[in-house]
């Protein structure tokens, strides 16, 4: 339960003039505090709000972007590090009014909440592209466009987003590649960016501010998502790819290349060389979901379960789905005119044992066994 005193509309409008009459993303340190204040009340009330059934409509859900100094964010944990020159660039950071758990657990938000966290990725890796680029409102004029093209190529794609927390919030931060002295334009153009980026996710308003790095002091525990297959990875690599990580068909549209980039373990594992076809299927469709980082943020319809399949292996790979859904390995969400699956988060210990090692755990019967 959230205060009450959390959703009064007064509030916001506070935070609004504070940092219009600050200066903005250069607001002077003796403001920090009280701009810090407000924004903690701000994500606390989007925190309620993202438990309502629509969310944002009486006060939007604010999200929050800022440049920080690497080094400040990251204290040197070996007298070799603390000895060694700092690094000359900064870090976009961005503070979303979600569990900090979810860095470990996908599980750990609801849907909304993680759509939110994934149009916070596409924002920042779309800023910092156009931070890099000559003329930055332009560069990220053209990257929208570009969007409506064909996918970069996955090769020399790096995947560097770290997740940490502030508090409770989750933060995200990508290195800026530019001098620090620039670097707060990436906080004015993740706001921008995030218009676009979370315009379509269902039943939200949401509210992005640019601040000045010092008012997200307290950053801490920045590492990278834990998991390979974590849906975090799957957002950044689409973004990287030139796709819109809040939107499923865009992710679906970037499919094969995001698997080629973070697939988990493909060459390693080969289920498909598993000779009993039912439990060939079963490890097939769970490897690829968890390739995908589809664990409750991200879902897939289910007919796209016997995507990769042969013709005459389609329907067996649809009914095996079935049965992993019955088994409760796969989660089985109502959506519009169609039935989405993702891989439940609280069986993650079976389904990679079923998907490396093929273990059936108790609960899943395949045909023929």
């Amino acid at each position: 339960m959230y205060p009450e005193e959390s959703n009064r509309p007064a509030t916001r409008l506070t935070l609004d003039l504070a940092l219009a009459d600050a200066g903005g993303v250069h607001a002077p340190r003796e403001r920090f505090a009280g701009l810090r204040a407000l924004v903690l009340d701000e994500l606390l009330a989007g925190a309620g709000e993202l438990e309502r059934t629509r969310s944002g409509y009486a006060r939007p859900v604010a999200v929050a972007f800022g440049a920080v100094s690497e080094p400040a964010l990251s204290p040197p944990a070996s007298s070799a590090e603390r000895s060694a020159p700092s690094r000359d660039r900064d870090a976009l950071i961005a503070i979303a009014p979600v569990d900090q758990a979810l860095r470990a657990d996908p599980g750990a938000v609801g849907e909304r909440a993680w759509l939110l966290v994934a149009a916070l990725v596409g924002s920042m890796v779309e800023a910092i592209a156009a931070t890099s680029s000559v003329g930055h409102a332009g560069a990220l004029a053209r990257s929208r466009f570009a969007r409506g093209g064909s996918s970069r190529s996955s090769d020399a794609l790096a995947l560097d987003l770290r997740a940490g927390m502030m508090g409770n919030w989750l933060a995200l931060a990508l290195p800026v590649p530019v001098p620090a002295a620039d670097s707060s334009d990436a906080a004015e153009l993740a706001v921008l960016a995030f218009e676009d980026e979370s315009a379509g996710i269902d039943r939200l308003r949401a509210r992005a501010y640019a601040l000045p790095g010092g008012v997200l002091d307290g950053v801490t525990d920045l590492r990278a998502p834990i998991g390979d297959d974590h849906p975090l990875r799957t957002a950044e690599a689409v973004a990287r790819l030139g796709g819109r990580p809040a939107d499923e068909g865009s992710v679906s549209e970037h499919e094969d290349a995001i698997l080629a980039m973070i697939g988990t373990g493909i060459d390693t594992v080969r289920p498909h060389e598993e000779h009993d076809p039912s439990l060939r299927a079963a490890r097939r469709i769970l490897q690829r979901l968890a390739g995908m980082g589809k664990w409750g943020g991200y879902h897939t319809d289910v007919a796209h379960l016997a995507r990769g399949f042969a013709g005459n292996e389609r329907a067996l790979a649809i009914e095996i789905g079935e049965r992993l859904v019955d088994a409760g390995l796969l989660v089985a969400k109502p959506s519009v005119g169609q039935r989405h699956v993702f891989l439940n988060p609280r069986r993650a210990g079976d389904i990679h044992a079923l998907i490396e090692r093929g273990v059936v755990p108790v609960g899943l019967e395949l045909p023929g066994h």
